[in-house]
């Protein structure tokens, strides 16, 4: 009979590659209970699941391992993790399957994404310069259409502000409407804040490529750039989740050192109203009733800032909506099911698989039977709006900007992408 000792000479190559990458992946505590399959929306997704994943490391099904996608198609959400009563961390192991993937061989859109932004520190690869002009630009028409915002001060590298803010580059490049908004907030509150145009975009996805030298290279010019430069004392990652964990996360697993505070506009939204800072109300929303829930994202939820970032982001919409008007889904908060559109998901190019899995989440939605999403992310508004489509639903999705500032009766006519036609003239 072969012994254990010979069994795990044998079978420990490729498990003990992963666990160099990612040794709190703790994979030899696994109890095969199936309580992270229970949990998973990727579960029987290109016939794999998570107890399977680790089983085939374990019996050292290296090339089998190896040639599965599934690791594109997990989004690491980390809902296995903490339901694992033994705390297997799968999405480290996701994590270090990724990395073993040849570079040039990992999906090509999360690939382009990460090289643009090494390359223009955004990842659409867009100049600096078309960056500051659209900055620029945006905030001009505004201070020239509203007259409330007459003197809206919109700066890049603004040096001793006191903010540095990070802005997804979805909104300069694609829909700059979307950024007089959250302008119009930053006005209101008095903030002292400006954009860096080093690595200015909030977006990282050499995170999703498991591309570590990239993926601390971005943050180490960031951050060079902000304590440096800029002199800011707090960095303020806006509506956006895998932003805001590609630096919580970059930041302790890189050990780089910063003079800086971090936050995510989410917390400052909350300390505004309970500041009377933003004089929000529910006014425009007691006779329509209009129903909205809320989507949890989950590397700002449940991988980071956890049960006080989900009580936030419920006080704010509240706050802005009516309490009655807030549903939740179930279940709801930290344990919230992914939908399906992180990790990059969206980028990756596995679509039927992508839709399949953000099933749970649209029945999820239609369940509450409210008319609108609030999500402070961009990969998950993206992956709402299509599953939204493509399953035949009726629900918006919006940014918690743009019902703010509908609420404080600041939104602009053409600052309403997202919102039906029950909302689209209020105000106005």
């Amino acid at each position: 009979m072969t012994s254990p000792i010979e069994l795990n000479d044998l079978y420990c190559e490729f498990k003990n590659q992963i666990l160099e990458t990612v040794p709190a992946a703790n994979l030899d505590m696994c109890l095969t209970c199936g309580t992270c399959i229970g949990g998973c929306p990727a579960s029987e997704q290109l016939n794999m699941d998570p107890r399977k994943l680790i089983r085939m490391v374990l019996l050292g099904m290296d090339e089998e391992v190896k040639k599965s996608e599934w690791a594109w198609v997990c989004t690491m959400c980390a809902r296995c993790y903490w339901e694992c009563p033994m705390k297997i961390d799968i999405p480290k192991l996701v994590y270090g399957i990724r990395a073993g993937w040849p570079r040039e061989e990992r999906p090509k859109g999360i690939l382009g994404s990460c090289d643009n932004h090494i390359r223009a520190g955004n990842a659409m690869g867009v100049p600096t310069e078309d960056f500051v002009w659209t900055v620029e630009d945006v905030a001009k028409e505004i201070r020239e259409t509203d007259h409330r915002f007459k003197d809206l001060m919109v700066t890049v590298d603004r040096k001793g502000a006191k903010i540095a803010l990070n802005q997804n580059s979805r909104e300069p490049v694609t829909e700059p409407d979307e950024l007089g908004p959250l302008w119009k907030i930053l006005n209101a509150v008095g903030a002292d804040w400006t954009y860096p145009s080093v690595m200015w975009a909030g977006e990282n996805y050499c995170l999703f490529l498991a591309d570590d030298e990239g993926w601390r290279y971005i943050l180490e010019e960031f951050v060079y750039h902000i304590d440096n430069h800029l002199g800011c004392e707090l960095v303020v990652n806006t509506e956006c989740g895998h932003s805001f964990f590609a630096i919580y996360e970059g930041l302790r697993k890189f050990k780089i050192p910063h003079k800086f505070e971090f936050t995510t506009i989410v917390s400052l939204y909350a300390r505004w109203i309970r500041e009377g800072k933003l004089k929000v109300n529910t006014n425009w929303n007691q006779d329509l009733k209009i129903k909205f829930t809320v989507q949890d994202p989950c590397n700002l939820v449940r991988k980071t800032l956890r049960e006080e970032a989900a009580e936030d982001l419920r006080f704010v919409v509240r706050s802005l909506v009516g309490a009655e008007n807030l549903i939740d889904m179930v279940p709801h908060g930290t344990n919230n099911y992914c939908c399906g559109g992180g990790g990059g998901a969206l980028q990756a190019g596995f679509s039927e698989q992508r839709r399949t899995y953000g099933r749970i989440k649209y029945d999820q939605i239609m369940k509450t039977e409210a008319k609108y999403v609030v999500v402070p992310c961009h990969n998950c508004h993206g992956q709402l709006e299509d599953i939204c489509k493509y399953y035949g639903g009726d629900y918006h999705v919006v940014h918690i900007w743009t019902i703010m500032c509908l609420s404080m009766d600041m939104l602009g006519e053409n600052e309403r992408t997202y919102l039906g036609p029950d909302l689209s003239d209020i105000g106005l």
